[in-house]
């Protein structure tokens, strides 16, 4: 049944206007599945890396380490230490300060940057979403931020990671902490957002411009944050 599921997704998602001869080709249709790597320890038991299925998160990173399952694992944790106390759970507080020679950010490139503050308490988060008991001091960090009013066209000439920043309090009620960065994916040079969906259930190809315009209906959304990938 799940090969049938793999199956379906790949045609469906090979339908709506890939952009073939960028990084991730060989990913497009594949399906999406919430958290699908893990640690082969508990609390989780998921492998650690597959190329068959990927939340957001793990698309991006998969395409970054680019087949090295050691650079994988040095990516999605701290130090390298597979261990879910040291993954990089939280893109503003972990992900971006440890994997901070592989990315640069270079949003004020395209334009007048904002500024959004967030509070990561991953204590709390650890509690209240995996019921771990765990001793983390909360984090502020400031992330300048492009809104989606600065901006009419990214006219960037290779891939970039493009993360979204949003506000919004029902779910830092839900989650237990605040929460700056809520969707990341590939912005290719063609205007074309390639991205792990749990919308379409699968990674798909899509008119950036479109997708933005769509998230623009909630005011919770923000703004992106740009990347550039590091040799």
């Amino acid at each position: 049944m799940y090969k049938l599921f793999i199956i379906i997704c790949v045609f469906l998602c090979a339908c709506v206007g890939r952009a073939h001869n960028y990084i991730g080709d060989e990913f497009v249709g594949m399906p999406y599945v919430n958290s699908p790597l893990g640690e082969e320890v508990l609390p989780d038991l998921d492998p650690l890396v597959r190329y068959d299925a990927f939340d957001c998160t793990t698309f991006i990173e998969t395409v970054m380490a680019d087949g090295d399952v050691e650079k994988l694992n040095k990516i999605r944790y701290k130090d390298a230490k597979i261990d879910f106390l040291y993954r990089n759970h939280f893109i503003e507080s972990d992900w971006l300060v440890n994997n901070a020679n592989l990315v640069k950010n270079i949003t004020a490139e395209y334009g007048n940057v904002a500024q959004r503050i967030v509070k990561i308490d991953k204590k709390n988060w650890l509690k209240k979403v995996h019921n771990i008991d765990a001793d983390f001091a909360p984090i502020v960090v400031k992330l300048d931020y492009l809104p989606y009013s600065a901006f009419e066209k990214i006219n960037n000439k290779n891939e970039l990671i493009v993360l979204f920043v949003a506000d919004n309090p029902i779910l830092r009620d839900k989650i237990g902490t605040d929460l700056a960065i809520v969707h990341m994916g590939l912005l290719l040079p063609n205007g074309v957002l390639r991205h792990a969906s749990s919308e379409h259930g699968c990674v798909i190809d899509v008119d950036f411009y479109e997708y933005i315009r769509q998230r623009t209906q909630s005011k919770v959304n923000l703004g992106i944050i740009l990347l550039e990938m590091l040799k």
